[in-house]
């Protein structure tokens, strides 16, 4: 007779796989538990999640979604026209960045805004300026693909 056991990551404590408990040597029919493992069986697959042993239980966290690193830069010109064709104006953005705190972050991103010839998708000022004008990542690359185009 055999015992499965569900193994999780010590750092992350992600489900990893199941394997089998050993039978204890010294105590026939008890089973040596390993180490970052428990008897209890993470709930069947659901796309999207995965399964972390948090306090004694399997817990479900949403997959984060991976950043768009494969869409093209935008120029200066299509990123303001793909701002503009999406209802925002040049005026909120550079309100949000007059908004931040005195500091370098607050000088670095008024230079990107400004003096930038091409905008990355990746680059924290889209993520953060996207965030303040209410818009999701989906959001955000809808309107970064759209503006491919301009």
């Amino acid at each position: 007779m055999s015992l499965s056991v569900y193994n999780y990551d010590p750092n992350t404590l992600e489900y990893i796989g199941a394997s089998e408990a050993d039978e204890s040597p010294l105590e026939p029919g008890v089973y040596l538990i390993p180490a970052y493992a428990t008897e209890t069986a993470p709930p069947a697959d659901v796309p999207g999640y995965i399964f972390k042993w948090i306090d004694g239980e399997w817990m479900a966290e949403e997959i984060p979604k991976l950043p768009p690193v494969h869409m093209p830069a935008l120029s200066s010109r299509q990123i303001r026209l793909g701002l503009v064709s999406s209802g925002f104006t040049l005026a909120q953005v550079s309100a949000i960045i007059e908004a931040m705190p005195d500091g370098a972050d607050k000088e670095t991103a008024r230079i990107e805004w400004e003096y930038a010839t091409t905008f990355n998708r990746t680059h924290p000022l889209i993520g953060s300026v996207g965030v303040a004008l209410g818009l999701t990542d989906e959001q955000i690359d809808t309107m970064w693909t759209a503006a491919l185009s301009l």
